[in-house]
């Protein structure tokens, strides 16, 4: 198991973040936390990140008791919104920048990491250059370079239009075919968490309402709050719940 939650609670004031949570995530699964504006997900994911720490309850990580490590402990890459490349870098320098920081050696795993995202050919242009799509597979591959145990995807498509999103799903799925490293995706989009995910964790007001795969979650919602959250926004009004299916890309 690669990520443990146990009991974990969080208060902001008098205002519950996270109630009670326990969650457990296998090792190379792709999880998306799902559920409206301050239902806790950003929340569960700076606490694993260690950006924040709970009030009570445990983070276990690859059977570690890592509820208080320091972030650089945690063996973790991030991939955000907003890129957050390093402007004055090509592209090489920035997927390279944390390898160089841990003086290991760049080249090699650079060159793989370019091939592997399909940057070959940009490695020696600078940010502006780029597309909100490439940038976006930049950030993967500068967050993937030092080998992270736990990705963590804070909302990595939100700034990107309808079009781009759906490719970059796909390309995301297929990557993480490749590398199967444990990912959380934070995601507004239910029709994203569906698609991408191995299992979706549904939230409202700080507790999970419902853990399962998107099919189960879809077909067996188990509240009707997951039923009218996940119903209500993915069925089109012309369209049978028969003839629509979210096994991401193939998936059995």
């Amino acid at each position: 198991m690669s990520i443990l939650i146990e009991n974990v609670s969080k208060k902001f004031g008098k205002q519950i973040a996270l109630s009670k949570i326990n969650l457990e995530i296998p090792t190379g699964n792709l999880v998306a936390l799902l559920g409206p504006s301050g239902s806790g997900k950003s929340t569960l994911l700076r606490m694993l990140a260690g950006f924040e720490t709970p009030e009570s309850g445990r983070i276990w990580l690859f059977g570690k008791n890592a509820t208080f490590f320091p972030i650089q402990q945690r063996q973790i890459g991030f991939v955000f919104q907003d890129y957050a490349l390093f402007p004055k870098m090509t592209i090489f320098e920035n997927i390279g920048f944390g390898l160089k920081i841990q003086k290991k050696a760049v080249d090699a795993q650079v060159h793989e990491l370019l091939q592997l995202t399909q940057l070959e050919n940009l490695s020696n242009f600078y940010p502006h250059q780029l597309s909100g799509g490439q940038k976006q597979r930049v950030a993967f591959a500068r967050a993937l370079a030092v080998e992270p145990k736990i990705l963590l995807l804070d909302e990595p498509f939100g700034a990107l239009d309808v079009k781009v999103r759906k490719n970059l799903r796909i390309w995301l799925r297929n990557l993480h075919e490749k590398i199967p490293v444990t990912s959380i995706l934070i995601t507004h989009d239910i029709r994203e968490a569906m698609e991408i995910a191995d299992e979706i964790v549904l939230f409202q007001n700080g507790y999970v309402e419902q853990v399962g795969c998107p099919q189960e979650i879809y077909e067996h919602p188990a509240t009707v709050f997951v039923q009218n959250f996940i119903g209500h926004s993915v069925v089109p009004s012309n369209t049978s719940d028969k003839q629509i299916s979210f096994l991401p890309y193939g998936r059995k």
